[in-house]
C-alpha cells in the first residue's frame, strides 16, 4: 500500500506487508472505501491492522466484492492510501452529536478520543472547548446597546460567561446545575490536572447536553420544517 509505511511493531521503515484479513469501515464521497486490513510485516511477523482508503474512483468497481483486497493478484499499493494504524484511539464509543460545525465536531472527537484512553484531564479540557466555541455566539454584540452586556472578564472566562448568560436567559435554566463542572473540574483538569473519570464523565454529560440543545435540535427542526416545505410544494 503506499507509501509503504513504518511497522508499527518492530519500527522498521517502509516495510512490505502481507494481507491475511479485511474487512468494510465506511465510505465518503459515495465512492471513496475505508477498510481494516489485517496485515503482517515481513520483518518481524507480528501484525497490525491498518486503515486504508481507495485513492480513485475507477478502482472502487475492482475491490467491491467481499474479499477483494485479499484475493487481488498484485500489490495493492496503487490503489489504497494508508490512513493510520489501528490503536486504543479507536476505542472511542462516544460520537459527537449531529450536525455540529467542523471545528466542534473535531475538539469533541479529540476529547472522547483522550477519555477512551484514560487522559481525563486532556478529556475535560477540550470538552470545555467545545462549550467555550458553542456559547460565544450567544454573547451580544458589543456594539448593541439595547441589550444587557457582559463585562470583559464574563466575555473572556468561560465560567463566568455561563454564568451570565444563564442569568440573562440566554441558556436554559434546566443546564444550570450541570454546568457547575465546567467551572471547578474542567478548569481544574486545564491548570491543576487532577481530574478523575467521574469529573470527566460529568464535563462529558454537559457538553452533550449543551452542544443537542444549542446546535442539534434546532438544526433537526430546521430540516424538518424543509421537509415539509418540500412535501408541500411537491
Amino acid at each position: 500500500m503506499s507509501p509503504n509505511p513504518n511497522c508499527p511493531r518492530c519500527g522498521a521503515n517502509n516495510m512490505t506487508f502481507s494481507t491475511r484479513g479485511q474487512t468494510f469501515s465506511h465510505q465518503t464521497y459515495r465512492w471513496k472505501n475505508y477498510y481494516e486490513v489485517f496485515c503482517v510485516c515481513r520483518h518481524c511477523q507480528k501484525s497490525t491492522i491498518f486503515l486504508v482508503s481507495l485513492n480513485e474512483i475507477n478502482a472502487a468497481e475492482t475491490f467491491s466484492e467481499p474479499l477483494a483486497l485479499l484475493e487481488y493478484d498484485g500489490s495493492l499499493n496503487q490503489a489504497f492510501d494508508i490512513e493510520r494504524y489501528i490503536s486504543l484511539r479507536d476505542n472511542v464509543t462516544r460520537q459527537p452529536p449531529e450536525h455540529l460545525p467542523e471545528e466542534i465536531a473535531n475538539a469533541f472527537t479529540e476529547g472522547a478520543t483522550c477519555f477512551a484512553v484514560g487522559c481525563y484531564n486532556a478529556a475535560a479540557t477540550m470538552f470545555r472547548l467545545c462549550v467555550d466555541i458553542a456559547t460565544r455566539p450567544l454573547l451580544p454584540d458589543e456594539g448593541d446597546t439595547s441589550s444587557p452586556q457582559p463585562n470583559a472578564r464574563q466575555r473572556r472566562d468561560l465560567g463566568l460567561r455561563l454564568a451570565w448568560l444563564f442569568d440573562n436567559n440566554l441558556l436554559p435554566d434546566t443546564l444550570r446545575a450541570l454546568a457547575r463542572c465546567i467551572r471547578e473540574d474542567a478548569n481544574d483538569g486545564a491548570h491543576v490536572g487532577n481530574l478523575t473519570k467521574e469529573d470527566a464523565e460529568d464535563v462529558l454529560e454537559f457538553t452533550i447536553l449543551l452542544l443537542e440543545r444549542l446546535i442539534t435540535e434546532p438544526r433537526k427542526l430546521d430540516l424538518a420544517e424543509a421537509r415539509r416545505v418540500a412535501r408541500r410544494s411537491s
